[in-house]
This record gives structure tokens, C-alpha cells and sequence, in this order.
């Protein structure tokens, strides 16, 4: 049975066990109960719930960098894009490869692949380009998957408290001389804070892994096609090749 099919059936069981108990303490009408704030809620997630806050801030932290480096603008600077034009064109390929290393985005990195072969002729150059072009874009998703491993972490950081959380309440009840249902339907709700932080966690962070694994994918693809159309002016200016 995987990790999915375990949250859910806990949840399951946590749910009804927290309804039986919230419908058989309605019925007591003489007793008031003070309805908690949530960040009275969140004192009792202990110290998996501090672990949940430290993932989600790691995984805030990486969202900004992405959004800010992952950008057609900084994976392919326009002037960049403007001086290997007329390096290539000129046939200049140890600057353009000079260039290259200086700049180090992902379109230096993949034109690099190919200028660094440039005496060897076009297909080459081509070769050098596309294995540059599988290197940087497995790097790339590679950055994306540490939002996937967080998205994937939280909810089973927020099981481990909803488990732990109900053991430590059942021994509580086990220890009273007269537990009530509003004592176990204490105990029930404040375990699920867990569940529910490490569940918001992944909601959020999967669907940003999600977003940036496809602008990952427009952005390069528009970038190779640059590439290969840099190389091809190259090229045609020097037929002999």
C-alpha cells in the first residue's frame, strides 16, 4: 500500500472518529466549548509541525530564486544573443567560446558545446550542441525536482504528526478515570493540524514544481531553436565547412 492510500484511509478514520465523538458531545447542551484560534492549533503540531514551517520556507525560498533566475531573459541575455551573432557569423569561434564561459547561462552553455567543436565542421558542432542541450536541461529539471521532493515530503511529515499526535492523545484518555468525547475529540482534531499543514504544503508546492517544469520547457525549447539558428547562420556564411 503506498503513502497516498495510507493518508487517506488515516484521515478517513480520524474523520469519522472526530464527527462520532463532536455529535455524541453535542449532546451534552449545558457545557460551553471555546472554539481555538489556529495558532492555538499550531502549538500543538509540536515538532513536526516546526519541521512543516522549515520545509515550506525552503520551499518559498527556492519558488523566488526560480521565478527570479528561470526567466528567458537571464537563460538567454539578448546581448548575448546579439554578440555570438556577429562572432559566428565572423567565423570568430574562440571568442565566441571565450564569451561563452564568461556568461555561463543556458544558452552560453549549449552555443559553448558547439563552438568548442568548431574546426570540426557543422555536424560536429550540431552533435556537441545537442549534448549540451540533454546536459543543461537535465540540470535544470534537476533544480525543479527539489520543489517536487518537498511537495512530496510535507504530507508525510504531517502523517508522522497526525500519528503520533493520536498515540500520545489515546495514552492521555487512557490515563483518565472518566474521559469524555469532547477529551478524545480534542485529541482527534489537534493531531489532523498536522495532516492539514503538510497537505497545504504539498498542494502548494507540487503545482509550482508543475509550473516552472513547463516554463522550463517553453523557455529552453524557444532558446534551442536560437541556438540551432545561430549555428546555421554560421554555417551558410562559411560554406566550405
Amino acid at each position: 500500500m503506498n503513502w497516498k492510500k495510507v493518508i487517506a484511509i488515516v484521515a478517513l478514520v480520524a474523520f469519522v472518529t472526530f464527527i462520532g465523538a463532536s455529535a455524541a458531545f453535542a449532546s451534552d447542551e449545558g457545557e460551553h466549548v471555546e472554539k481555538k484560534s489556529w495558532f492555538d492549533l499550531f502549538k500543538t503540531t509540536g515538532i513536526v509541525g516546526i519541521m512543516l514551517v522549515l520545509v515550506s520556507v525552503v520551499g518559498t525560498a527556492l519558488s523566488i530564486q526560480y521565478a527570479v533566475n528561470l526567466r528567458q531573459e537571464k537563460l538567454g541575455p539578448p546581448h548575448l544573443i546579439s554578440e555570438l551573432e556577429t562572432l559566428l557569423a565572423e567565423k570568430n569561434f574562440e571568442q565566441a567560446l571565450g564569451v561563452c564561459d564568461a556568461d555561463r547561462s543556458y544558452l552560453a552553455r549549449i552555443v559553448a558545446g558547439a563552438v568548442v567543436r568548431g574546426e570540426a565542421g557543422y555536424e560536429e558542432m550540431k552533435k556537441g550542441m545537442e549534448e549540451s542541450i540533454a546536459e543543461e536541461a537535465f540540470r535544470l529539471n534537476a533544480k525543479i525536482s527539489y520543489l517536487a521532493l518537498i511537495g512530496n515530503i510535507a504530507p508525510l511529515l504531517g502523517l508522522l504528526g497526525t500519528v503520533t499526535g493520536m498515540v500520545t492523545s489515546f495514552q492521555k484518555i487512557e490515563q483518565m478515570k472518566s474521559p469524555t468525547p469532547a477529551d478524545l475529540a480534542t485529541g482527534v482534531y489537534e493531531s489532523l493540524v498536522n495532516t492539514t499543514m503538510g497537505l497545504f504544503a504539498a498542494i502548494v508546492f507540487l503545482t509550482i514544481a508543475f509550473f516552472f517544469k513547463n516554463k522550463i520547457s517553453g523557455t529552453t525549447l524557444s532558446l534551442n531553436t536560437i541556438a540551432g539558428e545561430l549555428l546555421s547562420r554560421s554555417v551558410m556564411e562559411n560554406p566550405q565547412q
